[in-house]
């Protein structure tokens, strides 16, 4: 309960207060519509976290983005919490439990995602609970543990198509079972309803689709890879750029000697049992490793989070390995001094890494974000950069004007308009989602807009301005904005 407690004043501390940025803005936009399928493809549902965020929204009071940053933290707390009581049965010391729960805390992505809205925190949760439950059964042989932990999977799935990575070990876990006549064939037919149980809400939107497309091939395909990573899910390429990229992630989320001790409780790991919680656990530590590391989404830092919950159980047990046979109380508090590193090292990341002018692979054109500090800091306590942005620019603006957004600042347009009612008159238009009765904003249509709309963008940067007004169209900076001024016309 004192870690369950700890982790929850961390990261509620560390909570936006309200509106955010890119897909943790677009969650909210859809929390805030009921949305629980979304444009993007049915992988990219994570329909139970919706359903409980939905739940979250109706809560009457606070403000309304900071109670779904706060499910975040939530959930984070509660991963953290149950990784401590993983630990604490598997190994049986409370100190190496510590550790581990601190070092998963503390590792920089999965405390980002932790205090804003994001669907991580929630599935890492889940996951955790799920690996109780085998250690558990691996240990009593009840049948109780193998049960919930199908239901928990399910509903992990439900959450995020990262379940299906453990959900494939669990499976193999289970064949074996079946195979040595330790369960029946009637207790996998319970784990098996059990799991369709939790993953309901998935499979609703997968039966849903069907029924309205007619096209199984392609609904299957969308809830395996979403609508268009496919190539990505499936790649199955290296490069130096992906290798470096790999451990820069790595440096940021250990910045402390002791990601030392991962190699001690890789070391030590056949030495602990039960066997076959082990052998899942090396698999799982291998797989999730595998596919984070040749995944090649923008935003794959995200898919090390099911990794670095591994790494931290790992971390544990060499901090184990350590202190048993270094028996002075020094080694113990010169680890946890360690594991505290990452706050130092996280509060001057960006001083630091801005004067020696690092490059960290961010746009740099966001008003009110300052990308080293928004992304080197996983902590976001008072941070209204985004509504000041949005409040901004949508008073700016002529009457009815017409505002093309990217998908990083969509939402907080979209946001202060919806939620707090500011400029209603204002047309949000963008690749993601767009103001009510919006225009089609085209080649076709743009000539006709101008005529009878005011029309900005909130970018010049090609990729985030269309190309067809990046190209044709001069724009003219315009406060926070650029307004799209007439230009060369079509022949």
């Amino acid at each position: 309960m004192f870690v369950l407690i700890a982790a929850g004043v961390l990261y509620g501390i560390s909570c936006a207060p309200g509106a955010v940025w890119q897909d943790s803005g677009l969650i909210q936009y859809r929390v805030w519509h009921g949305d629980i399928e979304g444009r993007l493809g049915l992988a990219l549902s994570h329909p139970l976290y919706y359903i409980v965020a939905i739940g979250a929204k109706c809560v009457p009071f606070g403000e309304f983005g900071h109670r779904v940053n706060c499910l975040s933290a939530l959930a984070g707390a509660v991963a953290v919490a149950n990784l401590y009581l993983l630990v604490r049965l598997w190994l049986g010391r409370t100190f190496p439990a510590v550790v581990a729960a601190m070092t998963l805390a503390l590792s920089h992505t999965f405390w980002w995602h932790a205090s804003i809205a994001e669907t991580y925190t929630l599935w890492a949760a889940l996951f955790l609970g799920e690996l109780i439950c085998l250690l558990q059964y691996t240990r009593t042989r009840r049948m109780g543990f193998l049960y919930l932990l199908g239901l928990l999977n399910g509903m992990a799935v439900a959450v995020h198509m990262l379940g299906s990575i453990p959900l494939a070990c669990y499976v193999v876990f289970v064949a074996i079972l079946l195979m040595k006549r330790a369960i029946r064939a009637k207790d996998a037919a319970i784990i098996a309803v059990l799991w369709i149980a939790g993953a309901l809400p998935y499979e609703y939107l997968i039966v849903r689709n069907i029924a309205h497309t007619g096209d199984i091939l392609d609904t299957l395909a969308s809830a395996a890879f979403g609508s268009r990573w496919r190539a990505d899910v499936l790649n199955t390429t290296l490069s130096w750029k992906i290798i470096r990229d790999d451990g820069l992630l790595a440096l940021l989320n250990f910045p402390t000697p002791n990601v030392l001790l991962f190699f001690a409780g890789c070391y030590g790991l056949h030495r602990v049992k039960p066997a076959a919680f082990r052998n899942v656990v090396l698999a799982l530590l291998v797989l999730f490793l595998l596919f984070a590391s040749r995944y090649t989404v923008p935003d794959r830092y995200a898919f090390f989070i099911p990794f670095h919950g591994m790494v931290a159980m790992m971390i544990g047990l060499g901090s184990q390995g350590i202190v048993s046979r270094v028996r002075h109380r020094f080694v113990s508090w010169v680890i946890v001094a360690f594991a505290l590193l990452p706050i130092g090292v996280y509060a001057a990341a960006p001083r630091l890494a801005q004067r020696a002018n690092v490059q960290i692979g961010t746009r740099q054109d966001i008003p009110y974000r300052n990308d080293y500090e928004y992304f080197l800091r996983p902590w976001r306590t008072g941070y209204a950069g985004a509504e000041r942005f949005a409040t901004e620019a949508l008073e700016s603006v002529e009457n009815s004007a017409i505002i093309h957004a990217d998908s990083t600042t969509a939402a907080p347009l979209l946001y202060i308009q919806e939620v707090k009612g500011v400029r209603t008159d204002v047309r949000i238009v963008s690749p993601v989602a767009s103001s009510t009765g919006s225009p089609p904003l085209n080649e076709q249509t743009i000539a006709t807009l101008l005529d009878e709309h005011a029309i900005y963008v909130v970018s010049q940067t090609p990729g985030y301005c269309p190309a067809f007004l990046f190209t044709r169209y001069p724009l003219v900076r315009t406060g926070l904005l650029w307004r799209v001024t007439r230009g060369i016309q079509e022949d």
